[in-house]
């Protein structure tokens, strides 16, 4: 097994690890099931899924992602995932189409062994998500669990330093982000955004091709990773292979933020100098 250590105090040991696989479009049931199945082969304290795992993303109708969105902690893939975390003692992260009302969220949910925990709605949505989801109106939260504190975000959300920034200010020691990436940038920028924050993060992408459009062909881009605190890649996995990957991390290092006996990345900051 991986280990994402390099000196200092050493506790908070906690096994992390992401899912990347390729789910077939609109078919919720088989795309739980082989979730269900793989993850009684993983070994981890925290288990992070794709972005829209059990529906699949590149949506053509309003009908349509109205009719694959579940309510939520009611629908199935919550149940699912829920009863996952309690048979096995694991928290699970996992994107949905999340209906609510009249609204249809891009969401995220955390459970746990005691079954659901809660939900994040997707801050900044991408590309023609615009047209099917409604804007997450949850905010940013941070989950304080046995195992430490669990921030989430969603796929684009990375681009926004304030994504994380504000993970980070809440008390994130790892952050779960689901993702379905299709542009090349996240990977290279995930140490970047841990090292400026001093947080872990469980990058969880999906592989595959949808053509379910035309004049429209979406490649995923794989290469999931779980990224530390120092900015190192602790694991990162190939473009286009279905696999699990764990790594254990050591959350102490997250809970440090000084970089030496004079900065301390939250306490140094200066707010009143960032206003435009």
């Amino acid at each position: 097994m991986p280990v994402c250590l390099s000196g200092g105090k050493i506790g908070c040991i906690m096994k992390a690890a992401f899912y990347q696989f390729q789910p077939v479009f609109g078919d919720i049931e088989r795309n739980v099931r082989k979730v269900l199945e793989r993850a009684e082969g993983i070994d981890a304290d925290l288990l992070v899924l794709p972005e829209l795992f059990a529906t699949g993303y590149q949506f053509v109708t309003q009908d349509e992602v109205s009719g694959l969105s579940e309510s939520v902690p009611e629908g199935y893939t919550t149940e699912a995932l829920a009863g996952l975390s309690r048979r096995k003692g694991i928290y699970v992260v996992a994107g949905l189409a999340e209906r609510d009302g009249e609204d249809v969220f891009n969401s995220a949910i955390l459970t746990g062994p005691d079954g659901f925990i809660g939900v994040y709605r997707k801050t900044h949505l991408f590309f023609e998500e615009k047209l099917w989801f409604a804007p997450g109106d949850t905010g940013f939260r941070v989950f304080d669990t046995p195992l430490g504190k669990i921030g989430i975000m969603i796929c684009f959300d990375w681009i926004f330093p304030e994504s994380m920034r504000t993970l980070t200010l809440m008390g994130a020691e790892i952050v779960a982000h689901p993702a379905n990436l299709v542009l090349p940038y996240c990977p290279a920028a995930m140490p970047v955004r841990c090292l400026e924050n001093r947080v872990y993060a469980v990058t969880a992408n999906r592989i595959g091709v949808e053509h379910r459009k035309q004049d429209q062909t979406l490649t995923f881009i794989g290469s999931s990773q779980i990224t530390a605190p120092d900015g190192t890649i602790c694991v990162r996995a190939p473009e286009n292979e279905e696999l699990s990957m764990t790594v254990d991390v050591d959350l102490q290092k997250a809970r440090d933020k000084s970089l030496n006996p004079y900065n301390h990345i939250l306490r140094d900051r200066r707010p009143e100098m960032y206003r435009t």
